[in-house]
């Protein structure tokens, strides 16, 4: 009866070991000559296996929709704003210059959303593979620092970092995105004159990169939301954004095995928090 029992587990390991190894295959087994636990066994593994591969089929699928946006948007886009810009080189009324603006604005905006959703499937359905390692933060900060300037001169705002000897494991490219997401909402979000700083600090485990403004804020209840797709601030509804920025900063983040964290208050600004592995 033991040796029994033996060879039964035994078989059923090999049965698990191939559904975890990927070299499960059906034909393999005869199920008539299986035990009941064996025979419900091989139905389950057989079941995820076929799960797996819908799975895979629909990404497959996805990524292939995902790049025939980015491809069949992209040049209308550039033509509507290549036109728009044509457009207000003319001589218009005070009217007309107001709407090519409008027009220009609009395209802009659809422009960037249609990249940020291009990005964001691609690294959910891993398309996009980032590739961490050792980077000097104080050069990732810099980056972002030039990158948002000209929209923080436009409100007067200062941007300010201390220069820092810290290196840590992260993706230059992707990881200068999701910083810029952040420090470019606090840009945002804070009025005039006000200054945003920008610091970084080496953990045991991890580097932590702090963006701190004193802008809105944002409601107690609604911080452990604002990293959700198109999640906006009921503060911030009326302004622009579409509410994507952060949810990709979070994925981008978690992809390296770090997080974002963020303390707030309402009228005295906000502190996010990016924490990257060391």
């Amino acid at each position: 009866m033991m040796f029994g029992s033996g060879r039964l587990l035994e078989r059923l390991e090999k049965m698990l070991d191939d559904g975890i190894n990927g070299t499960f295959e059906e034909s393999d087994y005869d199920e008539t000559q299986l035990s009941k636990v064996e025979s419900k066994w091989l139905r389950y593994l057989t079941a995820s296996k076929l799960s797996h591969k819908q799975t895979e089929e629909e990404r497959a699928k996805l990524r292939e929709l995902v790049s025939d946006i980015s491809h069949q948007t992209k040049t209308p886009l550039a033509n509507i704003l290549l036109y728009t810009q044509l457009l207000q080189e003319q001589q218009l009324d005070e009217q007309s210059r107001q709407l090519a603006a409008e027009i220009q604005s609009q395209s802009e905006k659809l422009e960037f959303l249609i990249q940020t959703l291009v990005k964001t499937s691609r690294l959910e359905t891993g398309t996009f593979r980032l590739t961490p390692v050792k980077a000097s933060v104080n050069e990732l900060i810099g980056n972002v620092m030039a990158q948002v300037m000209p929209k923080a001169d436009k409100k007067h705002i200062t941007v300010s970092s201390s220069p820092c000897d810290i290196t840590a494991l992260f993706d230059m490219k992707w990881t200068a995105e999701a910083l810029f997401n952040i420090v470019d909402n606090a840009v945002k979000y804070s009025p005039e004159e006000s200054c945003v700083e920008i610091n970084a600090v080496a953990y045991e485990m991890f580097v932590c990169i702090s963006v701190k403004d004193s802008g809105v804020g944002i409601p107690e209840g609604e911080q452990p939301l604002v990293f959700g797709r198109f999640c906006r601030g009921s503060n911030v509804a009326q302004q622009e954004g579409v509410g994507i920025g952060l949810y990709l900063s979070r994925q981008i983040a978690e992809e390296q095995g770090g997080y974002i964290s963020v303390n707030s208050v309402v009228g005295k600004g906000s502190d996010f928090r990016l924490f990257l592995p060391k």
